[in-house]
């Protein structure tokens, strides 16, 4: 089982807690007429981001980024780095601390001020 065949089942409970979502994007890996009819359905914009093979080296491609730039952050702890914990939930949990810390870190860090 793929993680596409259960997409759709999964983003109609997240949307339940976050109703104000209106847009979701996806990689290449969730492009499924199944998936997106399921998504037309919800009445919820779905968009699969491809990324390009064609181009050498590193390109960015529109809002994949946003997606690799936030697993990089989670990367830097090392809890994170491989799977220890049996239990989903206290993963879930361990990444949940990850991203609470990163925020705080960057709530309290005094901003620099530019060179007059």
């Amino acid at each position: 089982m793929q993680d596409r065949d259960c997409a759709a089942e999964l983003i109609k409970k997240t949307r339940r807690l976050f109703p104000f979502v209106k847009h979701i994007f996806a990689d290449g890996g969730y492009q499924a007429d199944k998936l997106a009819a399921d998504m037309a359905a919800q009445r919820v914009g779905f968009e699969i981001v491809k990324r390009t093979d064609k181009e050498g080296g590193f390109k960015v491609v529109r809002r994949r980024w946003v997606v690799e730039r936030t697993f990089s952050w989670l990367r830097r702890n090392r809890r994170l780095m491989a799977h220890y914990e049996a239990i989903a939930i206290i993963a879930e949990g361990f990444a949940k601390l990850a991203m609470i810390s990163l925020m705080l870190k960057r709530l309290t860090e005094p901003k620099l001020k530019p060179a007059a």
